[in-house]
């Protein structure tokens, strides 16, 4: 049986994503909260915790980002699947960096819940087209940092890359311009056979960079 943790202040969404849940023979919600903040304390009073937390990002009084933070760093066995109606990469890599091991959206099926769930309860992360495989072989895999090098620019878009700022706002930031900014990335793309901006920012955060 595997005991989930659900935080989403929608109240109707999160009374359905827990319908949804019961209906699978091997998982059971034993606690609902409307925010981080409410989901932390009665992970701290329950008589037993839950095997996975699926949070929000846009919650009132403690958010996703705050929460799997929270999570992280006092249950660290504990699985977190972010599940939003964001896609693009910089909630998946706040949520990411913050200690999250899968990355949902809304608007999926119910299988696919389902199978993300099982997914990090069996291997430790749920790889999709957000979260890739090549992604989370970056996260698990600590020596590769050491197979490759990088000038000092590089290492310092790299370091960017992990911010919020767009790639224009980077070259503005390294007085460079757009089109180097750009060859920069092409280039470590190619280097440590990444393809997306979450890709080379989870290197970042996995080599200790940020």
């Amino acid at each position: 049986m595997i005991n989930i943790a659900l935080a989403d202040d929608h109240t109707i969404l999160r009374k359905g994503v827990a319908e949804i849940l019961s209906k699978f023979a091997n998982m059971a919600v034993i606690i609902e909260a409307a925010n981080g903040k409410e989901l932390i304390t009665k992970m701290q009073a329950a008589p037993s915790l839950p095997d996975v937390c699926i949070i929000d990002i846009n919650m009132p009084e403690m958010n996703g980002y705050e929460t799997a933070a929270a999570i992280s760093k006092t249950w660290p066995d504990i699985k977190i699947l972010a599940l939003s109606m964001y896609d693009n990469e910089i909630n998946v890599i706040k949520m990411l960096r913050n200690g999250a091991h899968g990355y949902i959206l809304k608007d999926s099926d119910p299988e696919e819940l389902r199978y993300a769930i099982a997914e990090v309860i069996k291997h430790g992360y749920y790889h999709t087209e957000l979260v890739t495989g090549r992604l989370i072989h970056i996260l698990k895999d600590t020596d590769e940092k050491m197979n490759t090098e990088m000038n000092d620019r590089e290492t310092q878009f790299l370091e960017l890359c992990c911010s919020e700022l767009t790639y224009k706002e980077i070259a503005e930031k390294m007085f460079l311009s757009p089109r180097t900014i750009d060859g920069y990335r092409e280039a470590l793309f190619k280097k440590l056979n990444i393809t997306t901006r979450t890709g080379l920012a989870m290197y970042a955060i996995k080599s200790g960079l940020v």
